[in-house]
């Protein structure tokens, strides 16, 4: 059995901690030990999307979620074993993700493009409009993700007239300079359009 300590671990750490627990074991158990409610009921989640029975104890403020992996085969088809979902772009309008708060919608925007790394099938591409620009360009906290997720095949696309409206065309640092065109037409051509 292996106990994993995930307290004071930020969103989304502990699901991204149980997904490799899960990865470098071919059977047998896992005790993931998390400080609070959201971060017990997403991995637990995450857990059950991958055909691994929980069970949950509460010791004081902490949860041990006790997690339970069969042989390929035995169990459930986990999200890792099923088919490629085909022709996926992430659409992104703002450099925020949500709506409220910009320093909240920073932060969470930063978690989803690091999460997209762990994720399988990777995105197609992914399309930057309006201020979402910003998240290719010079200064932005996130260009050590895109340029990962641009070196796994992820195409970035990002929107000239958008760049120049925030005269930004010289600071992109990531992906390429798209038109409305080539835009338009990558969503229409993609099975699926992932607009968080």
């Amino acid at each position: 059995m292996k106990e994993i300590d995930c307290r004071g671990k930020a969103c989304p750490h502990p699901v991204l901690m149980t997904k490799q627990a899960l990865e470098g074991l071919i059977e047998g158990e896992v005790v993931l030990i998390v400080d609070n409610v959201a971060a017990c009921e997403n991995v637990e989640r995450f857990a059950k999307s991958q055909g691994c029975p929980v069970t949950i104890e509460k010791r004081g403020s902490d949860f041990h979620l006790r997690l339970q992996k069969e042989k390929s085969g035995e169990g459930h088809e986990t999200v890792s074993e099923k088919k490629d979902r085909g022709n996926i772009v992430v659409y992104l309008n703002s450099r925020f993700l949500g709506t409220g708060d910009e320093a909240l919608g920073s932060i969470l925007m930063k978690s989803f493009l690091k999460t997209l790394l762990e994720l399988e099938p990777k995105p197609n591409g992914l399309i930057l409009i309006n201020s979402g620009v910003w998240l290719s360009s010079e200064g932005s906290d996130v260009l050590d993700t895109l340029r990962t997720l641009s070196e796994r095949g992820v195409e970035i696309l990002s929107c000239g007239t958008c760049l120049d409206f925030y005269g930004l065309k010289e600071k992109l640092k990531v992906g390429k300079v798209s038109n409305m065109f080539t835009i338009a037409q990558t969503l229409f051509e993609a099975e699926r359009v992932v607009r968080p």
